[in-house]
């Protein structure tokens, strides 16, 4: 049914990633489907807030990004040969896993979704953005009460 799953990760939140992570690996292995894992790392907004970093901050915090996702695929996967591959985008994070999902032709995006606050009514602002504006099916991994 799925070929191509799409699971973007908040390196920060560690018992998110060890939540949704099995998910998508089970779901990739039973569909035998390619799994991209995604990490994103925001941007600053306005130039204002920009300003306040050396040029070399974004350059440094992608590639801090890059290792940290190395290590949780090296640690985390299965030795078994499936197909996953990770990635690291910059920018807006809605944005940004829409497009990754986009560009690699997933058909499936796994989300994790942190608890709630009130005024967030279900879901997380990213994950409520990607669920509203994303071409593909997208399941939510809730935290546990």
């Amino acid at each position: 049914m799925f070929k191509k799953i799409l699971l973007p990760l908040d390196l920060n939140e560690e018992t998110v990633c060890k939540r949704a992570l099995p998910v998508a690996l089970d779901m990739a292995k039973n569909y035998e489907a390619q799994l991209h894992i995604v990490a994103v790392v925001p941007s600053f907004g306005k130039a204002l807030v920009g300003g306040y970093f050396g040029k070399e901050f974004e350059a440094k915090a992608l590639e801090r990004t890059r290792q940290a996702l190395e290590e949780l695929l090296d640690a985390e996967l299965p030795e078994e040969g499936m197909d996953v591959q990770g990635h690291v985008a910059h920018g807006t994070i809605y944005e940004e896993i829409i497009n990754a999902a986009d560009k690699l032709a997933c058909d499936l995006i796994v989300l994790s979704s942190h608890r709630p606050e009130l005024k967030d009514y279900l879901l997380g602002p990213n994950a409520a953005r990607v669920v509203r504006h994303a071409k593909q099916s997208v399941m939510v991994v809730r935290e546990e009460t």
